[in-house]
């Protein structure tokens, strides 16, 4: 039976029309003219149909051909003494064979067959025509697909070196990326990225095909023990069966990932099934370049030292996890710190410190629940963002700490304990922010510290501790930054002399005012907790001075003549800094204002924590003719000796005693002893908080010199009080102007 003649050709093998008529002309007798190619494919034919026995009979002389170079074809009677000639078409260095031309003629009633080699000769001038006609169409086609298939390549390249559709910090999506592509641009049963030390494996498949979970369990710990000694790409198109990797029925693709240093980190390895095309050398220089693209993405998202996510990686991480729909509707996020390894690395050396720090990392990663992402943001912090409720997240932690108390980096006969902090916060899915939640969980951890270290802290809004933190957190960097733009304000609040026969000097407090982002007007209570709690006040001192002592200089004179007197506030962290009493004693003498005309001002907690320091400062400022007062007095534990070795001018009684003095008698009883004490010690007092005019008249009957508070004076900008001096003086009890933010405190 006939079977049909193939529709699938190619354009090398169409229109040999002309060539059929050429070789029926050169042989009358012959009465079909088929070509077929080296694999004894039929490629055309001048019959509708082509007989079995004239396939067979070709396939065999194929593989005739194949062991005999010298011959041009052979004679081959079929059934019914039909003669078929078929000559063989080889390339221009006579080696391959590249067509075999069946010439089926009509059988001879004389059985009188012509020999091949006559047939041959007579025909061979088309043949040789043809020859050159399939070489060239084969250089052609060859030149095309080469052409066609380096563009798909740079297609593939550019499409993966493209950031379209990838997010910064998107490992995942950046990988994936070059997964997919190369799956289907090589045409691979699965494509794979493994990097052991990141716990990174990815992998991908034909959409329409399942995939063989044998291929990396059999082959990955292999490759990767090739990947640490070969450098350049492996193809093993044929894989014996007493191979390493066993029998199986794939061929393999596999290049080895490399570190910035040049270090084996991994293996980019292709697969595809045995019935499929071999890789090539083309194949395996784009794996190569893909390779190099997929190794800059995971240093670009990894540490290079715990090989965990860092932290921009770890944020695009969380935010897909939040943008789920489907999961855990809790999520909790863990802040953790090793605690002290500043020593570790002092005491033991920085390699001991990198040790435990890898240690650390290795045990969170073994412990780490399902769903989780684990990284390391910074030196020695790391944060985890988990699918759970607060108290599982709080229970983890806790099984961290107690797991880290066990670990220790050994260095010679000398052991360096691990401790970690952690705090643990809530992260709302639902229209929650990884950077609030980031920010509770470290609050939380920073209690955790105050409170033992080497245990874990949840942040709760009732604990007013952790609340305070989290505040002070989220406007240190507020503050930060409007000390660098200039965006501070000075206030002056007057400070009302109670019994004008004594004839005190009027006073000024300077308050120090914040203007956030958006203009408005930040009291001191807002941001002096941070301030202090972040050591930016040393920062702020200088600040309040140089700009008060340049905002009173054009006004010296008028300040002589009124004989009023302005406090400058400076903290007890600037008694720490070793320049700064010097600095302080050279801006006053180089500003030309009367020092009488300065006074400052230190809490009292300030001065007993450095009590030695403050003392040789107080000296100094009032040798230079400065007050010096001591502030928010009462509220300090130390005994009251400490009076009477520092040359204090001014005591200002906390406002807590005076805000209660006309329902508390303690209070009162307070007050007036605190008056008493300074009178005989020489020095004026202060009431702060005087808030109504029976305070005040309380306070004046009481002893006390001077009144400070709503009653008296609210702060107005200092620059308005300079420009109206005289006036304000006079007016004192109509200055009543109030800038935003809450005035009535009266640190800076």
């Amino acid at each position: 039976m006939p079977m049909p003649a193939e529709n699938m050709r190619s354009s090398q093998w169409n229109s040999l029309e002309p060539y059929a008529q050429l070789v029926r002309s050169l042989m009358p007798r012959a009465a079909s003219v088929a070509v077929f190619d080296a694999n004894a494919k039929l490629r055309w034919s001048n019959d509708s149909a082509t007989w079995p026995e004239l396939v067979t009979a070709v396939e065999r002389s194929a593989q005739d051909a194949t062991g005999d170079s010298a011959n041009p074809g052979q004679l081959r009677v079929l059934e019914g003494d039909v003669p078929l000639y078929l000559c063989w078409l080889r390339d221009d260095d006579a080696r391959e064979l590249i067509a075999v031309v069946a010439i089926q003629c009509r059988a001879n009633s004389d059985s009188d067959q012509r020999s091949f080699s006559f047939v041959h000769a007579l025909i061979r001038p088309a043949l040789e025509c043809l020859r050159r006609e399939l070489v060239s169409r084969h250089s052609i086609d060859f030149l095309s697909e080469n052409l066609s298939a380096r563009d798909r390549d740079l297609e593939l390249v550019l499409a993966v070196s493209s950031r379209d559709g990838v997010r910064p910090g998107d490992d995942a999506s950046a990988l994936r990326v070059i997964l997919e592509n190369t799956v289907a641009h090589l045409g691979c049963a699965l494509a794979a990225l493994l990097v052991p030390e990141k716990s990174l494996v990815l992998f991908r498949m034909p959409d329409d095909k399942p995939a063989d979970g044998r291929l990396l369990a059999q082959t990955h710990r292999h490759l990767l023990s090739l990947a640490q000694v070969r450098r350049d790409p492996l193809i093993m198109n044929r894989l014996a069966q007493n191979s390493a990797f066993g029998a199986l029925p794939y061929k393999i693709l596999s290049c080895s990932l490399r570190s910035a240093a040049a270090r084996p980190i991994g293996i980019f390895a292709l697969f595809r099934h045995e019935s499929a095309a071999d890789f090539t050398d083309r194949d395996a220089r784009l794996v190569d370049v893909l390779s190099r693209k997929a190794s800059m993405i995971i240093e670009a998202s990894y540490d290079s030292m715990t090989g965990l996510l860092n932290r921009q990686a770890f944020e695009q991480r969380v935010g897909d996890l939040l943008a789920r729909k489907e999961g855990a509707k809790s999520l909790a996020v863990l802040y953790v710190d090793v605690d002290q390894l500043h020593l570790v690395n002092e005491n033991f050396g920085m390699h001991v410190g990198d040790l435990m720090l890898s240690m650390l990392a290795d045990m969170m990663r073994r412990r780490l629940p399902p769903g989780a992402v684990l990284s390391r943001i910074s030196g020695d912090r790391f944060a985890v963002a988990m699918p759970g409720s607060l108290e599982a997240a709080l229970e983890l932690a806790t099984s961290w700490c107690e797991v880290a108390a066990q670990l220790a980096a050994v260095q010679g006969d000398e052991r360096s304990r691990a401790s970690l902090s952690i705090g643990v916060a809530e992260l709302a899915r639902d229209g929650g922010e990884l950077t609030h939640a980031l920010a509770a969980a470290e609050t939380a951890c920073k209690a955790a510290k105050d409170r033992g270290r080497n245990r874990a802290e949840a942040y709760l809004a009732a604990d007013e501790s952790v609340v305070r933190r989290f505040t002070d957190i989220t406007i240190a960097a507020s503050l930060r930054a409007a000390v660098a733009d200039d965006r501070l304000r000075l206030d002056a609040q007057f400070i009302l002399p109670l019994d004008a026969a004594h004839g005190h000097p009027p006073h000024f407090e300077l308050l120090l005012r914040m203007i956030d982002d958006d203009g408005n007007t930040v009291g001191p209570d807002r941001f002096l907790s941070a301030a202090n709690r972040y050591q930016l006040m040393p920062t702020i001192d200088r600040w309040v001075i140089d700009h008060a002592l340049a905002q009173l200089q054009p006004h010296a004179g008028m300040i002589a003549t009124s004989r009023a007197v302005f406090a400058i506030n400076f903290s007890g962290q600037s008694l720490n800094d070793a320049e700064f009493a010097d600095e302080l004693i050279a801006r006053i003498e180089a500003s030309g204002l009367p020092p009488q005309s300065l006074c400052f001002e230190l809490t009292e907690s300030a001065t007993i924590a450095n009590l030695a320091r403050a003392e040789v400062l107080m000296r100094r400022l009032r040798k230079l003719g400065c007050g010096v007062a001591l502030d928010d007095f009462g509220t300090g534990l130390s005994s009251l000796a400490y009076l009477r070795q520092l040359p204090v001018s001014m005591l200002k009684i906390d406002g807590s005693f005076v805000r209660d003095i006309l329902r508390d008698a303690r209070s009162e009883s307070l007050v007036q002893a605190v008056a008493q004490l300074a009178r005989s010690m020489q020095m004026v007092t202060v009431a702060e908080y005087v808030e109504t005019d029976p305070i005040r008249e309380r306070i004046a009957a009481l002893g006390v010199d001077y009144g400070q508070g709503f009653s008296i004076g609210r702060p107005v900008p200092l620059a308005e009080v300079l420009a109206n001096l005289p006036a304000a003086l006079d007016r004192v009890p109509r200055l009543t102007h109030e800038p935003a933010g809450d005035p009535a405190v009266s640190l800076h």
